[in-house]
């Protein structure tokens, strides 16, 4: 029974997973740090004591568990099933991914807040950005997300959610954060405004439209090997440097000017 109990356990904290994995949070925040105005970057680092985005883009996923933060653990995704949308699909009243992220821009905004409150809020927007970028969280709330499409990678028995989270990013790039953006941060001027343009809720919807072709691609049962890999890296790319460029944009419009 214990075996049994330990094993629900595991099982409930897998399906709240969130996101990115460890490295794809130090990748996004890492881009968006290199995009800062020298304004931005000096008040930001006073607001987090001196650390950089990196050192907090992970903080929240572990923050979620525990008694203080358990209302946020909603916040990291905003579901979509087959056949709604956006629009059509009811809202969770716990919050999701995209009014968190549009609450947390409004109050870092207005400023009104107490040292340790503005840090908070940035901790989390840092990494409910990079969130918004991982296709898995627009996923299904009829399989959690991707976590009940029992896929192989290559012949380790996962879930499509899990895939996406770590299984991808590491098999495309055995690089570490600054690497990965060493390699990849290589956008124009204009193309990184052009990728910064829009609202959050269409940061979401593109995210939410590539989650979709996944689930296509993807069905229950698929074995992923190294054609998979091959098709998607560039897409993990890509999103890295969306959510990067975005949230550096959202970052220097709250605290550059």
């Amino acid at each position: 029974m214990r075996r049994i109990a330990i094993s629900l356990i595991m099982l409930f904290f897998a399906l709240e997973a969130s996101a990115w994995g460890q490295k794809g949070h130090d990748v996004t925040a890492y881009i968006a740090e290199c995009h800062l105005t020298p304004k931005a970057a000096r008040r930001i680092a006073q607001v987090l004591d001196g650390h950089s985005l990196v050192y907090y883009s992970n903080w929240m996923d572990n923050a979620s568990h525990t008694d203080e933060y358990r209302y946020t653990s909603t916040w990291h995704y905003a579901n979509i099933d087959e056949g709604k949308t956006f629009e059509t699909m009811p809202r969770n009243r716990k919050g999701d991914v995209v009014s968190a992220v549009e609450m947390l821009v409004d109050s870092l905004r207005q400023g009104s807040m107490s040292h340790h409150e503005e840090k908070v809020c940035l901790m989390m927007l840092v990494h409910l950005v990079g969130d918004m970028h991982s296709p898995m969280h627009a996923g299904h709330l009829s399989d959690l997300g991707g976590n009940r499409v029992a896929v192989k990678f290559f012949k380790k028995q996962t879930n499509l959610h899990s895939v996406w989270d770590s299984d991808l990013v590491e098999a495309a790039h055995r690089w570490g954060y600054s690497e990965w953006q060493r390699e990849i941060d290589r956008y124009t001027k204009t193309q990184r405004e052009e990728i910064a343009h829009g609202e959050i809720k269409d940061w979401f919807m593109e995210t939410a439209s590539l989650c979709a072709e996944i689930y296509r691609s993807t069905p229950q049962g698929s074995t992923i090997s190294y054609d998979y890999i091959a098709r998607y890296t560039p897409l993990i790319e890509e999103q890295f440097c969306r959510g990067g460029y975005r949230l550096a944009r959202l970052l220097n419009t709250i605290y550059g000017k």
